[in-house]
């Protein structure tokens, strides 16, 4: 993928992202290439250290316990942290993610941290509805959040399912895996 140009790779799971960014490390050695790790899931509060260690973007900021951890780990550091927050289209808590009403509110907190960058919001379609209605939700919520941070006008939405209704809600990012690795077999 690396000679093909692609050059941001993301991963949901922390275990499942530290082998593999350490073989991309490896890989690229010498060959002076500018790519970055994504780390795209639920992330708890404890594993956030470990992911740091290789991700430098992170798409599920949804709670302030998380963003404390955040604050304490990148406190020392030269380079701030990229991140998006995570929006809960559900009435699922287990799913994650702030309400969209809780958005601004939160953001305010995380424009707070100087060792954090907000990029945007971040959202994942209910599986029980048309993708399009929540899209519709993360661009409304994209929008809102450009009113209070003009530079976090970045949307991460879209799967291998959906990703082309994401694009045309304006995503920026998308998070596709099956789609170009083929499905992991279990």
């Amino acid at each position: 993928m690396i000679d093909l140009g692609i050059l941001n790779f993301g991963e949901n799971r922390d275990q499942d992202a530290k082998p593999k960014a350490l073989e991309l490390e490896q890989l690229c050695m010498g060959k002076n290439l500018d790519y970055k790790w994504h780390f795209i899931g639920q992330l708890q509060s404890n594993k956030f250290r470990s992911a740091l260690s290789y991700a430098s973007v992170f798409h599920s900021l949804d709670r302030q316990s998380l963003l404390d951890s955040m604050i304490s780990a990148t406190s020392e550091r030269a380079e701030p942290v990229d991140v998006f927050i995570q929006l809960n289209l559900t009435e699922d808590p287990a799913r994650g993610g702030i309400e969209p009403i809780n958005l601004l509110k939160f953001a305010e907190s995380v424009l707070a941290c100087s060792k954090l960058n907000l990029l945007g919001v971040m959202g994942i379609a209910s599986l029980d509805r048309a993708p399009e209605e929540d899209f519709e939700t993360i661009r409304l919520a994209s929008e809102a959040l450009r009113d209070l941070a003009p530079k976090a006008s970045f949307i991460s939405a879209g799967m291998s399912e959906d990703f082309e209704a994401a694009i045309a809600y304006g995503a920026t990012h998308l998070r596709i895996g099956g789609a170009i690795t083929g499905k992991p077999m279990i």
